[in-house]
């Protein structure tokens, strides 16, 4: 009961930021420095899996942010008009691994509003980079997560000053090789994806669409015929349509993890070394097996050990 009432109504700081929306449920409310030296390891997980919500504001946007953990800090940027909650497991593995995980989200989506339309990657960049700012503890891994990818690089490249490292999760290199004419992603594929998030069209199409743009064979995908936000999608696919590859392409100078899944149809096995062959040193590759697009539902263990173990090297 404690719980829900405090979701129900958040405290304010004088600066006009919401902040804890969750504090442990056994015992009083204790500051975010960690559990006392006797508490046993057990609470200690549970205490930082527990999930804070808090609002940041940037001029006539606010910007509505999920934060689990204490540690070296990671954003997580959420797919083609979804919500930061596709990673409630990444997320709360992660931050039991020792991380502080900020998942933003999108304008549009649960509390994050401001302009829906004339907006650029760069705008959804300056979204971002006010959150890892607000947090004030130095630069941040990115994880951008299929439409994700597009913002974490445009952060790089605008905030390099934010960004410690990039990871590009199911991301399409965003080019194909020279004298390669066709597109990286298939028409077919671009047609299942604006099915599967037309929540007009009768479930069983929309799950066909699911399962052949995002999920690999013999997933369910189910779990994401919900979650969908229409606007936010409309608004993401004009911002990165109105801002040139070339302006976001290379994430600036940062490191890139290229975390690739096995059976992906957006991000096409046979453009796989793209990004390796354009930057060189500055890409890792790393393909987990058996996840197609969605990736985060499919192996949410694997996506957290990759990620942690790349966050870990850059240290």
């Amino acid at each position: 009961m404690l719980l829900r009432l405090l979701k129900a109504a958040p405290m304010k700081r004088s600066l006009g930021l919401a902040v804890l929306l969750l504090v442990p449920a056994c015992g009083a409310p204790r500051a975010q420095t960690g559990a006392p030296p006797s508490a046993p390891k057990s609470h200690i997980r549970v205490h930082r899996a527990l999930e804070q919500r808090f609002l940041v504001d940037r001029g006539d946007v606010r910007i509505e942010v999920i934060a689990q953990g204490l540690g070296p800090v990671l954003v997580i940027l959420p797919s083609l008009g979804r919500g930061a909650e596709d990673y409630n497991v990444v997320a709360t593995l992660l931050a039991e691994d020792n991380f502080r995980v900020l998942r933003p989200q999108p304008r549009g989506i649960g509390r994050s509003t401001g302009p829906m339309a004339g907006v650029t990657l760069h705008d959804l960049a300056a979204d971002i980079a006010a959150v890892i700012e607000h947090e004030r503890s130095g630069p941040a891994v990115v994880v951008g997560h299929a439409y994700g990818h597009f913002v974490a690089r445009m952060l790089a490249t605008d905030r390099p000053d934010l960004v410690k490292g990039v990871v590009l999760a199911a991301a399409s290199p965003g080019k194909v090789p020279k004298g390669v004419s066709e597109p990286p992603v298939k028409p077919e594929i671009r047609a299942a994806i604006k099915e599967a998030s037309d929540l007009s069209l009768p479930e069983a199409q929309r799950l066909r669409a699911l399962q052949l743009a995002f999920f690999a064979p013999n997933h369910d995908p189910h779990v994401w015929l919900t979650g969908w936000h229409p606007q936010t999608e409309k608004m993401e696919n004009e911002a990165s349509a109105a801002t040139p590859v070339d302006q976001w392409f290379a994430a600036g100078a940062a490191p890139i993890l290229d975390l690739q899944a096995e059976d992906d149809a957006v991000a096409q096995a046979k453009f796989r070394g793209v990004l390796k062959a354009a930057l060189n040193d500055r890409v890792t590759v790393v393909v987990i097996p058996d996840a197609g697009h969605a990736l985060a539902p499919e192996q949410p263990k694997a996506m957290t050990d990759a990620i942690a173990a790349f966050a870990r090297a850059l240290r």
